[in-house]
């Protein structure tokens, strides 16, 4: 099977070139000779980069597949540009054992559009109560390597100290959501003016901070490898400022809704806007867009969360937090980065590609494009605009907060090891 991309701008540098691929590999670069068998797509100078991958999506799946299956999610996920998502551990039953991750991992499989990897619960049920089979879940077929209990913090210290320890053996990454829940009882928004203002009960940014001061220490000291779940704070990026020049083994990761989207969005009481972390103010996002470029938080994750409409189309108390993210991702970076001159494309590259699959131990995700590699990539055509509409996304809900918004760089087409998933806004 071959594929010839042709006038292709490698990481939007240089001149125009052909790739060549053949049998899932990259085999040429430059002007190629078209073999007469290829499927032929005309780049006409668009931007290539490795495919993205997601470290944090739900996927709803087992559980309500009224909101989301792993075949919607996956075909969100490459119309978006991805080539390897990770879907949480909370659905229904809770992926905390290997017949659950097992499972999520065939039904990915079977959809074939991604690579779905499974995360496995910290702990049994998401409880916080006692660690979760780990070590089965590692050894079964989905080979689970990052372990998260997100929708509820590892509260308990002792509890995330053992995890952290028990994940150095098995080459493992504990991913926690960081909320301190004695400090989050009934809380809606972001504590700050605009909560105060608008009556909402305040979530303070010391909730986050803390937790994830504690178990930057608790890393530290087992040698373990922490991933930091959606940060929202600027005191979060002074912490793990803090811990990474003190050597511990912490990576963290920014939703694009963080990035972009401030508490000033509150006043209109829709609960689209609603998302756990809450939004947080305009000073924090310019300080998450700083540590992004600077490189102290590693990646972009979409925390991509589906929702019914009755779960959502509520009053504000009542309704669920969470966005769509997957296929709005690229384009709200390219906004919030690559627009105001903070990242280039190889930047792009790095925290939606490189950085998560380094993180998440994929070993033929985030490579170079060069001779040699997995043909895994995402073609990006940086100067089209388009509106986003909830109806018309791949996912079964639609909750997404840039309904209406127009929206800079499209994904043209998405390859996956030398196959062609999704071309020109559609799933193929």
């Amino acid at each position: 099977m071959s594929l010839v991309i042709k006038g292709a701008r490698p990481y939007g540098e240089g001149e125009p070139v052909d790739v060549l691929v053949e049998d899932g590999v990259i085999t040429a670069i430059g002007a190629v000779e078209v073999p007469e068998d290829a499927e032929v797509v005309e780049a006409e100078g668009q931007v290539l980069l490795p495919g993205f991958v997601d470290l944090h999506t739900h996927l709803r799946e087992p559980g309500r597949e009224d909101t989301e299956t792993i075949e919607t999610g996956s075909a969100a996920a490459a119309l978006g540009g991805y080539t390897a998502v990770f879907a949480m551990a909370n659905t229904d039953p809770v992926a905390d054992n290997a017949l659950v991750t097992d499972h999520v991992w065939r039904r990915g499989q079977e959809a074939g559009l991604v690579d779905v990897h499974p995360i496995g619960a910290v702990t049994v049920g998401l409880k916080g109560e006692k660690l979760a089979e780990l070590g089965t879940m590692a050894k079964g077929t989905a080979a689970v390597r990052v372990f998260s209990d997100d929708g509820v913090c590892v509260a308990d210290p002792l509890l995330m100290r053992r995890a952290l320890e028990y994940s150095t053996a098995l080459d493992a990454v504990i991913a926690q959501h960081a909320e301190e829940p004695r400090l989050t009882v009934g809380a809606q928004a972001n504590e700050g003016e605009n909560s105060a203002r608008l009556g909402y009960p305040g979530w303070p940014a010391s909730a986050e901070e803390s937790i994830v001061a504690r178990d930057c220490l608790l890393a530290l000291h087992a040698k373990a490898r922490l991933h930091v779940c959606h940060v929202s704070t600027s005191g979060t990026v002074d912490v793990l400022r803090w811990a990474k020049e003190r050597g511990t083994k912490v990576s963290a990761e920014v939703t694009p809704h963080h990035l972009l989207l401030t508490d000033e969005r509150l006043a209109t009481y829709d609960p689209v806007n609603k998302v756990n972390p809450p939004l947080r103010t305009g000073g924090d996002v310019e300080k998450l867009r700083a540590a992004l470029a600077e490189g102290v938080i590693d990646c972009v994750a979409t925390d991509h969360a589906p929702h019914a409409v009755q779960d959502k189309d509520t009053e504000w108390s009542a309704a669920r937090p969470g966005m769509l993210g997957l296929q709005t991702a690229l384009s709200v970076v390219v906004r919030a980065m690559v627009e105001p001159g903070l990242l280039d494309w190889r930047g792009v590259a790095r925290v939606m590609s490189e950085r998560p699959a380094a993180i998440g131990n994929l070993p033929d995700h985030g490579r170079p494009l060069e001779v040699g590699e997995p043909a895994n990539l995402t073609l990006v055509d940086p100067s089209a605009e388009w509106t986003v509409r909830g109806a018309e996304l791949a996912s079964i809900s639609a909750n997404t907060p840039y309904e209406g918004m127009r929206l800079p760089a499209v994904v043209t087409a998405t390859v996956l090891r030398g196959r062609i998933t999704a071309r020109e806004g559609k799933i193929c």
